[in-house]
């Protein structure tokens, strides 16, 4: 049995998967799921219903990002994208959950404009306020080092930032990126990555 991910194309999660898997030289198959008719056997194999869902070899099935990450990283371990000394460890896991937060709350407002077209809802405009803050947190970051760890190499933590802005982009525009020019510079630099441009989110699924 191949390793398999269950994924959607414009998913910011599935992204992060496939470009530790690509990193990582695991050859993977891909099984595209429609999110608005999951299959039951996909449904059989993850409980919470979202993609990503990884299948390894041995038939071992992981579902949530942050969990697949985790595996990813404990059972194939070069090259690594999370440090294995404590306190850089949950640094690096530190900012991973900032960045899929990031990505949940911009996934939320996306979703309010589908099911309120127009309205500018209190919801809404609290999920701008927490997008705004986080984002804030990012640029203050990249304004002091070149990745999100510090150091001169990237890591899960900017490979889960970059999922996320890059789903923003997708999803709510690309007007961010004049006024955070640290993120922006830093996101277009990573995009000079093979692994990064060939898993960006098509407009259409």
């Amino acid at each position: 049995m191949s390793h398999l991910l269950y994924y959607h194309p414009q998913s910011n999660f599935s992204r992060k998967i496939r470009i530790l898997l690509t990193e990582k030289q695991i050859n993977f198959e891909l099984g595209k799921i429609d999110l608005r008719s999951k299959p039951e056997h996909f449904l059989k194999l993850s409980p919470i219903g979202k993609v990503p869902v990884f299948v390894d070899e041995d038939g071992t099935v992981i579902w949530d990002s942050s969990l697949i990450a985790e595996y990813l990283e404990e059972k194939y371990p070069e090259p690594s994208f999370c440090p294995k000394p404590f306190q850089e460890r949950f640094a690096c896991l530190k900012w991973e959950e900032l960045a899929d937060i990031l990505g949940e709350h911009i996934i939320n407002l996306w979703a309010q404009g589908l099911w309120n077209p127009g309205e500018e809802t209190k919801y809404k405009s609290l999920l701008r306020q927490k997008i705004a803050r986080l984002i804030l947190v990012f640029e203050e970051q990249l304004s002091q080092t070149d990745y999100l760890l510090g150091g001169d190499t990237w890591s899960l933590a900017d490979i889960s930032a970059l999922c996320s802005f890059g789903y923003y982009d997708l999803r709510l525009g690309e007007n961010w990126r004049t006024a955070y020019p640290h993120i922006a510079s830093w996101f277009n630099k990573l995009h000079q990555i093979n692994s990064v441009q060939s898993t960006v989110p098509p407009s259409t699924p």
